[in-house]
């Protein structure tokens, strides 16, 4: 994710921390620090750094029990609003997506509990409302608090939050991954409006996290989509045949002549014998131009370590690589392992596209002879 730093592998995971994180420490630093002076201000910052570890934790609950299905995490950022685990895949058993969705709020139980019986915490209903930001509450209190709202806040069934993936494993017990997608991020989607609405009256905060919910419900449910599409079709069905690739022995000159007279934005380079040494995409080789000029070679500045598809392999294990890598491209190889064609992230949108107006065309009758 842009505009974040690595703090570092914990549990084989990275964990990240969005730069927008330390403008929220910062205003809880100076809102106290006006309130209560310089004692107030530290106080408040360790809360606020509190808070976000276990926020860590709770994603960390995330991680490891979808590591227990075999299911890898590439990173975990910290955000102002919380934390988001960069998981590889979801499980398609119901069973299994729904403890992964449950472990993170089970984590902040866990806290809850520990804080109570450990240091002595109160969790009287009258309190509750207030314990967040009344300092003169004891800190342990206070963060009790924040875990008993965490977990309420991430069970409310706005997909993808932790409510809304438990909803679509409940669906998916009856229905199709699918259909039980679109329904959760359906009522994800009318959560975002109301917790917008809410915002409106002065809480900025909760608009940018109904922001976050409808887009990231939206990415989800097309995500779903495109593994369903292709669940049954072959690679070849959606693979670029007719492709610009650059040799090993190419400059970054030659790719930006390239990039002008194509419409491609993503080049494989080649060696000699046709196989995939990496990628130069539009944006790297921008880049590298402006910082290295236009003689620089195309493999000190290329991505490495693609991953490939043989061409008669199903689609929806392209559509997996490129969901678990994070790659610009997949490359489409012969039983010899040349490169004999590329699937990005944009023709699989055309395939998807092209395969929903075919069964729409059917549907009406256009397929009857």
């Amino acid at each position: 994710m842009g505009w974040s730093i690595s703090l570092g592998r914990i549990a084989g995971t990275e964990l990240r921390i969005h730069l927008t994180f330390f403008l929220l420490v910062a205003w809880f630093a100076i809102a106290a620090g006006m309130r209560g002076g310089q004692e107030a201000a530290i106080t408040a910052v360790l809360f606020v750094l509190s808070v976000f570890a276990c926020v860590v934790l709770h994603e960390y609950g995330h991680v490891l029990t979808a590591r227990a299905f075999g299911i890898g995490t590439r990173d975990i950022t910290l955000l102002p609003i919380g934390g988001v685990a960069n998981i590889e895949r979801m499980p398609e058993k119901p069973g299994q997506e729904l403890l992964i969705a449950l472990a993170g709020p089970a984590v902040n139980v866990v806290i809850a509990i520990l804080l109570v019986v450990v240091f002595g915490a109160s969790l009287s209903t009258e309190r509750l409302a207030a314990a967040v930001e009344d300092q003169r509450m004891d800190f342990a209190t206070r963060l009790a608090v924040v875990n008993v709202v965490l977990v309420l806040f991430n069970m409310l069934p706005a997909f993808p939050m932790d409510g809304g993936r438990v909803l679509r494993a409940v669906l998916s017990m009856g229905l199709d991954r699918a259909r039980a997608t679109r329904i959760a991020a359906g009522i994800g989607q009318t959560v975002a409006f109301g917790l917008g609405f809410l915002g409106l009256f002065g809480n900025p905060l909760l608009i940018f996290i109904a922001l976050f919910v409808f887009l990231a419900a939206s990415h989800e449910s097309y995500a779903v989509e495109l593994e369903e599409a292709t669940r049954q079709a072959s690679t070849r069905q959606a693979t670029i045949t007719s492709f610009t690739s650059l040799d090993t022995a190419a400059t970054v000159g030659e790719a930006t002549e390239a990039l002008i007279a194509t419409s491609q934005r993503e080049f494989p380079v080649t060696d000699g014998a046709g196989r995939l040494r990496g990628v130069l995409t539009r944006d790297g080789m921008i880049r590298a131009l402006s910082a290295k000029g236009p003689s620089t070679p195309v493999v000190e500045v290329m991505e490495r370590d693609l991953p490939v598809i043989n061409r008669r392999a199903p689609l929806n294990q392209a559509v997996a690589l490129l969901q678990q890598k994070g790659a610009p491209l997949v490359g489409v190889i012969d039983d010899d392992e040349r490169v004999v064609g590329i699937i990005t992230l944009e023709n699989l949108a055309e395939f998807m596209m092209v395969d929903e107006a075919r069964r729409g065309w059917r549907r009406t009758g256009g397929g009857e002879g």
